[in-house]
């Protein structure tokens, strides 16, 4: 994948040096500025620039627990700061939290998480992996999976849960809300933060990066590696992107997100839905601070939507998004408030006619010679009479249209 803005002049004009490594001893201060331009916090303070004058490559930790199958714009925040450590010639270690996964991280929330089965995160994780390569080196990552050594004996698990009280574990925000409100928390959930933090130890860390929310996890680990001897990480958090409704984070899970694998129609349309007032943190965190206050909004929204489908998909494929969209919203003039439609996953099939008949009130067989006559419409575009059955990735978020004035917006749940 291409770097742009700020990274690729960043690269570009490092490029001549003998190597990555030694560009890195060149001047350490100037890439350490670099990478945490557009952090929240670099801890402890100047830490990053000495290690980056050590003259070595760094192993710099993400971890992510696979409680979902895709990849969102959301996440690619941090994915595109990984990048730019691997392209000043760092090492990425991106730990895939199947064993944590299992116990759920509260961070930011008010509840316990739900449990996944074994299976379910092991084919969530498949799939996050591959979809992160869209944005990561893979020739520059190294894949591990936290069940390497979170299956351990039980005398190493009690040497580990000495690494930390429960006065500090309900320190955390989130902790700290639920136990004043005399909410549960468990036993295994206060462990979350110690098997966090002995991934580090397991990796050899030299960095850690996660969203904001994660700051009380990442600096618990440099106190556990400092138990098990080790060099601490410094610690970077990055900002978190708000969802599609300007206000709440994104998440798949609120239905306000953007899927780095949905198609370019998708993509291009779900962020032309962007507030205004949103407008500058997606690209300040996506596209590199190039935001013009001055510029129409609509200007600018548009120019975003091309520019994010043109780097997940291609600017072929961006350019044909937007016609589309133009085809839909302007020339045929669909309305801007659309009732949405719910419709259960089912499988991942969903049968046409019964969406039909359930979002605009009519029957079975009226929706059938509707498809016949080209009379139903997805996105703006006649569907045929053959296409009773659809994939819900297809009609997730698409606009359904029966004549010229009856639309809705279908959600997936």
């Amino acid at each position: 994948m291409l770097l742009d803005g700020d990274a690729g002049a960043r690269v570009a004009c490092t490029a001549g040096r003998q190597s990555s490594i030694g560009l890195m001893t060149d001047s350490a201060a100037e890439d350490a500025r670099f990478l945490t331009r557009n952090a929240v916090e670099a801890l402890p303070e100047d830490a990053l620039a000495r290690q980056l004058a050590a003259d070595r490559p760094l192993r710099v930790k993400l971890g992510i627990d696979p409680t979902a199958p895709d990849i969102h714009l959301g996440h690619t925040v941090v994915l595109r700061k990984l990048r730019e450590f691997q392209d000043l010639g760092h090492t990425v270690v991106l730990i895939i939290g199947d064993y944590t996964a299992r116990v759920g991280d509260p961070s930011g929330r008010s509840a316990t998480r739900p449990v996944l089965s074994g299976e379910e995160i092991d084919a969530n994780a498949e799939t996050f992996q591959r979809q992160a390569f869209k944005v990561l080196d893979a020739d520059r990552t190294e894949v591990r999976r936290n069940g390497e050594w979170l299956d351990m004996a039980m005398e190493d698990l009690f040497g580990l849960a000495r690494g930390a009280t429960v006065a500090q574990l309900l320190e955390r925000d989130d902790f700290a809300k639920r136990y004043a409100a005399n909410e549960p928390i468990s036993i295994l959930e206060l462990l979350y933060p110690l098997l966090q933090g002995y991934d580090s130890v397991a990796v050899e860390a030299d960095v850690e990066l996660g969203g904001t929310d994660q700051k009380f996890n990442l600096l618990l680990g440099r106190q556990i590696q400092q138990i098990y001897g080790l060099p601490q990480q410094s610690v970077l958090t990055m900002p978190i992107l708000p969802g599609i409704d300007g206000v709440q984070r994104m998440s798949k899970s609120l239905g306000n997100y953007v899927g780095v694998t949905e198609p370019p129609d998708q993509v291009f349309g779900k962020l032309m839905r962007v507030p205004d007032d949103a407008m500058p943190v997606y690209y300040d965190l996506l596209l590199d601070g190039d935001f013009d206050p001055d510029r129409p909004p609509v200007e600018s929204k548009r120019g975003m939507a091309r520019a994010l489908t043109a780097r997940l998909h291609g600017g072929d494929a961006a350019h044909a998004a937007e016609d589309h969209f133009d085809r839909l919203h302007v020339q045929r003039e669909a309305p801007d408030e659309i009732p949405e439609h719910a419709v259960a996953a089912n499988g991942g099939t969903v049968h046409l006619p019964a969406v039909l008949r359930d979002a605009f009130g009519i029957s079975s067989s009226e929706g059938r010679r509707l498809l016949a006559q080209g009379g139903v419409k997805l996105d703006g575009e006649p569907l045929a009479a053959d296409d009773l059955d659809l994939s819900t990735d297809r009609l997730e978020g698409a606009i359904l249209q029966v004549g010229k004035r009856r639309f809705v917006r279908v959600r997936i749940s």
